[in-house]
């Protein structure tokens, strides 16, 4: 495996631009976000500011948006599969989500009208965790599957929320497929963040309540005096969360929308053999995928996620461990006065990428070709926090993970 980090541009022919956005209309994604604000947990997270690491690699602005702290859970993934969990029981109860805030949902009433539900999936622990927290709120049960090589740390935080959740001996893509069996044998209930055909209302769902990150950072920027940011580097493991961040920026600002790059593990690197294939079909990636950045390890793409980053991406990263580890030193040791961000591995990705982007000129072929330079203001989204604190110690205090 190489230890550069490879980029390819995107040349695939375009598709249909507004079909694949209308999912993710100002609109559509406004309702998401107006259902997380019923929570009594929900607190907008914040959009930390890295002025100095800006203009220290010769750019005009970093911000971060930092999802350790959303709803207790030290990750975003709560949102996805929240929204999704409530749109069914909507669906189920024939009622508009818009009548169903956190404090009915979670009523008496309701569960009576429900009866009993189990929720299905997989996940390497975060995406798990929000689904066990949601369903145990529900007062309804929940099964998790997490593939092989996963954390017991992650693991037993899903236990925590009451689910019956186990680490097998299978790879991510394997783990979902396990989920979608014993779901559909159960009439249970598979709440899964990727796509294929004949399941696709779930993960859309998901993608919309990813959206409420986008519009909470949409209003943070123009605070700071930021109409937009000129680029944004999504992380991605099948690509729900990049493509609803995508999404919902391309909605919004049409042809102004930011350059947006798409990182990925190396080992997982499904979303970049798609690209470099240039024929708009997604490339699939087996194996064990033991990347340390397990929320990314993930080898088949969102068939809805990649018909939007097809479209919208500028450029597709491959990218080594030692980068994500980088990131999470420079995030967690910041440069004096600049914002401290505690990330894990699958969020902090993009700073590191950002970082070797602007400062090795190995790479100054992207980066010119990017427009990257002191005019340019980044966004980038650390989507989880220290959710395995024995391994962020390893990698920050002790220095696991070196180029």
């Amino acid at each position: 495996m190489s230890n550069k980090i490879k980029y390819t541009f995107n040349e695939i022919e375009k598709g249909d631009l507004e079909k694949c956005l209308e999912i993710l209309t100002e609109k559509e994604v406004k309702k998401a976000k107006d259902f997380h604000s019923s929570f009594p947990q929900y607190e907008v997270t914040p959009l930390a500011k890295l002025d100095n690491l800006a203009k220290n690699i010769g750019l005009s602005g970093i911000y971060v948006k930092d999802e350790s702290y959303r709803f207790g859970l030290n990750a975003f993934k709560v949102l996805g599969g929240s929204f999704a969990m409530a749109k069914y029981l909507a669906s189920r109860l024939g009622e508009d989500i818009s009548k169903l805030g956190y404090e009915r949902l979670t009523s008496k009433e309701i569960k009576e009208k429900l009866g009993d539900v189990t929720f299905y999936t997989a996940t390497d622990g975060n995406h798990g965790r929000g689904v066990a927290w949601t369903a145990n709120k529900l007062k309804q049960k929940s099964v998790v599957y997490m593939p092989f090589g996963s954390s017991k740390t992650r693991l037993e935080n899903i236990k925590k929320e009451g689910a019956d959740a186990s680490i097998t001996d299978m790879n991510y893509d394997d783990a979902v497929r396990l989920a979608a069996k014993n779901a559909a044998e159960t009439n249970g209930v598979m709440v899964q963040d990727t796509a294929w055909d004949g399941y696709e209302e779930i993960p859309t769902w998901i993608m919309q309540g990813y959206g409420t990150m986008a519009l909470e950072a949409i209003d943070q920027l123009k605070a700071y005096g930021v109409n937009r940011p000129t680029h944004i580097i999504l992380q991605a493991g099948v690509g729900s969360l990049a493509a609803a961040i995508q999404g919902v920026f391309a909605s919004i600002y049409g042809k102004d929308c930011p350059i947006t790059v798409i990182a990925e593990s190396d080992l997982a690197d499904c979303l970049y053999k798609s690209a470099l294939a240039k024929d708009g079909k997604p490339r699939f990636v087996g194996g064990t995928m033991q990347t340390i950045m397990a929320g990314l390890a993930c080898g088949e793409p969102n068939t809805i996620g990649w018909e939007i980053l097809k479209n919208y991406s500028t450029a597709f990263l491959s990218c080594p461990d030692w980068s994500a580890a980088n990131g999470m030193r420079i995030l967690g040791n910041p440069m004096s006065q600049d914002d401290y961000v505690k990330s894990g591995e699958s969020g902090a990705v993009t700073t590191g990428v950002l970082y070797e982007i602007m400062t090795n000129d190995e790479y100054k072929e992207l980066r010119d070709k990017l427009k990257l330079n002191e005019e340019s203001k980044v966004l980038l989204f650390s989507t989880e926090g220290d959710t395995d604190p024995k391994k962020y110690r390893e990698i920050v205090w002790l220095g696991d993970c070196h180029k």
